[in-house]
């Protein structure tokens, strides 16, 4: 990963604080988007992510979890009360363990977020979230090796019919950050980059 994504320019404020590094458009955004790391991965794997993402008008919170664990910290974005104002909407996402998390604080938070993306995990799977009515995307790699398709589609009941499944044809799990090979994924057919920009699609279409 490049220093410079971590630098503000003339559109983008970038900083980063104890819990989290805010990317934020120095133009006018009504669109807030929180981000939590997969288990034990630094959270600057997603920096290139969520910097593409704040390119597009939208403030971007990717939080530093305790100890790299989503379980730990996922109250954090309550806590420092980032959902302060009403006027803004607000979209939560995370990868991996930071889906789980994501998944359980929408269940326990109703009201609070206004969509929810879950990228590269299994779950919702001890909760359910089928009762929601915030729209719902989960993005999944179709080589993915952790968060496998099999799994992923036997907790579709554990979300709601309206929720969105999108696929991406070739993608693994680590491939969904700026990491290393995981134990227990499977080799991608696609390369990061391509990954990244699909997932960046996914997003943005699903955000506007």
């Amino acid at each position: 990963m490049s220093d410079s994504l971590l630098k503000s320019n003339a559109e983008i404020s970038v900083e980063s604080k104890d819990d989290y590094f805010l990317f934020e458009p120095k133009q006018k955004f009504n669109k807030v988007f929180i981000f939590y790391p997969g288990a034990m991965v630094d959270p600057k794997a997603y920096v290139p992510l969520c910097r593409k993402i704040s390119e597009n008008g939208i403030k971007v919170y990717l939080i530093k979890m305790p100890w790299r664990l989503a379980f730990k910290g996922y109250e954090i974005p309550k806590q420092l009360h980032l959902f302060a104002d009403a006027s803004k909407t607000y979209i939560l996402a995370g990868h991996s363990q930071g889906g789980k998390m994501a998944a359980q604080f929408v269940k326990e938070n109703p009201g609070l977020i206004d969509k929810l993306i879950l990228i590269g995990t299994t779950h919702p799977r001890d909760i359910s979230l089928a009762d929601s009515t915030i729209p719902i995307l989960k993005i999944y790699g179709s080589y993915d090796g952790v968060a496998d398709q099999k799994t992923i589609l036997q907790n579709k009941s554990k979300l709601p019919a309206t929720a969105k499944f999108v696929k991406i044809e070739g993608a693994n799990h680590a491939q969904f950050g700026y990491y290393g090979f995981q134990f227990g994924d499977n080799s991608a057919t696609i390369s990061r980059e391509k990954q990244q920009s699909e997932t960046l699609r996914l997003i943005l279409n699903f955000i506007n």
